[in-house]
């Protein structure tokens, strides 16, 4: 039999239809110089520090004296200790290494990590928000009923706009009697789709309010290396209390490249624990071991060794290149933009730019819809970029822009954009 919450789920992922309506406009034009700035991948290679350190570990491969087999599932110590070292204890956070778990992204252990937990919870995302968050929930079921909006009875969306500077606000929860209690709260900061973040003062009611509500929150911090100022917190833990309510992912594929290495980490602190249903503390932490152990192999070994090269000191400045060359293109995209007359947001903490659609010819109030301005921009300037409804009812009159792609087409880019205004 079917897992039939399979298939409540949209026909269509946002970036296999993107990537669908891109392919049959170049099928229909075949000399157009596409120029892509709609999916996050990126395009600076790998550290050379990596690079080095995957060559030492194939050569380790090829002696029976230095080769591995299989890994813990957890990760290497040696990578898991570089982890705790450089991103956590140097920022006065104190964590051990078994609190750490290697994973191949991100993006699988945000999806995965629902196994731990019930399927009649009430699940709190922000809106716009990245999908995975959403369509991994709805195949758990956990979704609860497909409501008339396309949005789901037991995925509660959260809305972050500009109207409330791209937070969401306790106000907005739900409090219908039981429904706080126990549930799930994705935040990603700094955010995804909308390149905005969250300060310490407003992070800090999330944490209060999940502690005071038995809440666990999921903190994506896939973005943490781009931010710039001081005030930006970089993990959920610099918040006190942090540890006994949240779990917080990181990848390396938008921070050294490694989109198509696959390596990333997820913090399960040995603090945070949930009340099962006869009344015991059970411990996040083992119940995700326990997971990880059965279902996950664990990353390769020569994938952990160049993660491990990330934090020598050769490997931190050839990280912060690569990040300074891409959040230079964020603020070249940012500036030229409003230069131009959009109003945009995010590109200074993050890799991202939200910018909002034009108004519609004769209107002063009403905007050209996010596939509406899509179309336009791929056909008359053969610019991809990314709808923001697709991420989102609240993500309606705008697209995304990313910062991952090579300085000159981003000069390109504007000088295309100058075109239509």
């Amino acid at each position: 039999m079917l897992n039939e919450n399979f298939l409540r789920l949209s026909q269509n992922y946002l970036f296999s239809d993107i990537a669908r309506r891109v392919r049959e406009y170049k099928e229909e034009n075949p000399s157009a110089r596409i120029i892509s700035l709609g999916i996050g991948d990126v395009t600076q290679p790998l550290p050379q520090a990596s690079i080095d350190a995957m060559h030492r570990a194939v050569d380790e491969m090829a002696s029976a004296d230095t080769f591995r087999g299989y890994g813990p599932e957890q990760g290497y110590a040696f990578l898991r200790q570089a982890i705790v070292d450089n991103d956590f204890t140097a920022r006065g956070i104190d964590l051990d290494i078994d609190e750490v778990f290697i994973s191949d992204g991100a993006k699988s252990d945000c999806g995965n990590i629902g196994d731990i937990f019930s399927t009649d919870v009430t699940v709190y995302v922000t809106d716009p928000v990245y999908p995975v968050y959403v369509d991994s929930n709805v195949m758990s079921g956990r979704s609860g009923e497909k409501l008339p909006d396309g949005t789901w009875s037991h995925i509660r969306l959260l809305p972050v706009t500009a109207e409330n500077g791209f937070v969401p606000q306790l106000s907005d929860l739900n409090t219908a009697d039981g429904e706080l209690e126990g549930a799930l709260i994705y935040l990603c900061y700094p955010n995804n789709p909308t390149g905005t973040v969250i300060s310490r003062d407003e992070l800090k009611k999330w944490v209060d309010y999940a502690l005071e509500h038995s809440c666990v929150i999921f903190y994506d911090a896939a973005y943490e290396a781009y931010i710039r100022h001081d005030d930006v917190p970089h993990s959920i833990y610099e918040i006190p209390g942090a540890k006994r309510c949240a779990i917080e992912f990181h990848s390396f594929s938008k921070t050294a490249g490694f989109t198509g290495v696959r390596c990333g980490y997820t913090i399960v602190p040995k603090a945070l624990t949930v009340t099962a249903s006869d009344g015991t503390e059970v411990h996040l932490r083992d119940l995700w071991n326990r997971r990880q152990c059965t279902k996950f192999n664990g990353t390769s070994y020569i994938t952990q060794r160049a993660a491990e090269a990330i934090y020598t000191p050769e490997g931190k400045a050839q990280v912060r290149r690569t990040v300074d060359y891409y959040m230079q293109n964020a603020t070249f995209l940012r500036e030229n933009l409003q230069c131009l007359g959009y109003t945009v947001f995010g590109g200074e903490d993050a890799p991202y730019v939200w910018l909002q659609t034009p108004l519609r010819e004769g209107s002063t109030t009403e905007r050209i819809s996010s596939w509406e301005f899509f179309d336009h921009l791929l056909r008359d300037l053969n610019i991809v970029a990314t709808p923001g409804v697709g991420f989102g009812p609240s993500g309606e009159g705008y697209i995304r822009l990313t910062a991952f792609g090579r300085r000159e087409d981003y000069e390109e880019a504007i000088r295309r954009f100058e075109m239509i205004k």
